[in-house]
Parts: C-alpha cells; sequence; structure tokens
C-alpha cells in the first residue's frame, strides 16, 4: 500500500468509515452489528463500492468527493496484513473525520440525521444513496460555518455523521447504510 492516508482503495475507505462509526460506541446493539462487520472485513470480506472506484484526492469534485486527510485515533482494531503503520494512518484519517463532525452544529446534523432517518424509513433501499445525498447537500448549501477546512473534507465528516445518526437510532441498517456511504464517498458515480 502506497499512503494509506490518499485513500486509494475501496478497502481503505471502508476501514475509515468504520473507524469514524465506532468512535464513541455507546449502545450494545449498535456495537454487536459493528463489531459484526468489522470481523467481516477483517476476515477478508472486500467491501467496494458497487462501481469498484476509488476515493479520489486531487482536490476536484467533479462526480465524487474527494479526501486526503492526516489523523485518526486507535478506536478499531484493523487487522491490515504485515503494516501497522497502514492501519495507523487509516485510524488518523477517521480521527481527523470526527474532529471535523464534533464543529458541526448540534442542531443542524441532529435536524439532518431526523430527516434522513425519516426519509429512509418511507421508502426503498434503492433511494437511500439519493436521500443521504440530498440532505449533505441541504446542509451544504445552509453553510456549516467551517470555512477554513476543505469543502471535500467537511461533506465526508457530516456524511459519517449523519449515517452514524441513523444506525445509531436503527442498528440493524449499519450494513446497508455502510456501502451506501462507501458508494456516495467513492469516484465514479457518487453523486
Amino acid at each position: 500500500m502506497d499512503d494509506p492516508r490518499n485513500l486509494t482503495s475501496g478497502q481503505n475507505t471502508a476501514l475509515v468509515i468504520l473507524a469514524f462509526l465506532q468512535a464513541d460506541c455507546r449502545d450494545s446493539e449498535y456495537r454487536q452489528e459493528l463489531f459484526s462487520l468489522r470481523q467481516e472485513i477483517n476476515n477478508g470480506l472486500r467491501i467496494e463500492p458497487l462501481d469498484g472506484g476509488d476515493l479520489e484526492t486531487d482536490g476536484h469534485l467533479p462526480r465524487c468527493i474527494t479526501v486526503s486527510l492526516d489523523h485518526i485515533q486507535p478506536s478499531v482494531e484493523l487487522e491490515r496484513p504485515g503494516n501497522h503503520a497502514d492501519a495507523a494512518a487509516l485510524q488518523q484519517v477517521a480521527e481527523e473525520l470526527r474532529e471535523i463532525a464534533a464543529q458541526l452544529e448540534h442542531s443542524v446534523v441532529f435536524r439532518a440525521t431526523q430527516n434522513l432517518s425519516r426519509n429512509i424509513r418511507t421508502s426503498p433501499s434503492e433511494e437511500w444513496k439519493d436521500h443521504l445525498s440530498w440532505e449533505v447537500d441541504r446542509v451544504m448549501r445552509q453553510g456549516v460555518n467551517l470555512k477554513d477546512l476543505p469543502r471535500e473534507r467537511v461533506i465526508v465528516a457530516l456524511t459519517l455523521t449523519l449515517v452514524k445518526g441513523v444506525c445509531e437510532q436503527a442498528p440493524r441498517l449499519l450494513r446497508s447504510l455502510f456501502s451506501i456511504a462507501l458508494q456516495y464517498i467513492s469516484p465514479v458515480g457518487a453523486r
């Protein structure tokens, strides 16, 4: 692996999403779902977006969200064969995303999470990615007052915050929303 902080594979992106979702996990059902998903990933289940693409790192948002982040807290056991530095770098990415998410206004995220939760509960799963995209776009249009951070980082942090908020309310949706988030922040056909 060249530089795991660039998130150049769907597998690295999946591990960053997992690390983000596991932080501060309080609900036992949610924790159990996360543990099961982590086991699947660590046992070699390839978690890739449907398009098989990579997360872009060139600074453009043509049809995808781009990221090049740098910090992570070791709250997740990422069993990567060989290189523990790669796992540490991936966890650094998730930590920076959590720091950005913490800066988002609570009321904005709470309302967006409630909207997303309501929309996915009343629609078929094929529409969930559209609901997630719409809610992230709506919040970004409102402005989240994080002018000093790159837009791409804010979008990824917001996306994962919304997914985590819904999954904490309905843990059974974790696998589906995990896949949707992976598709959403991956380049080809993501938006």
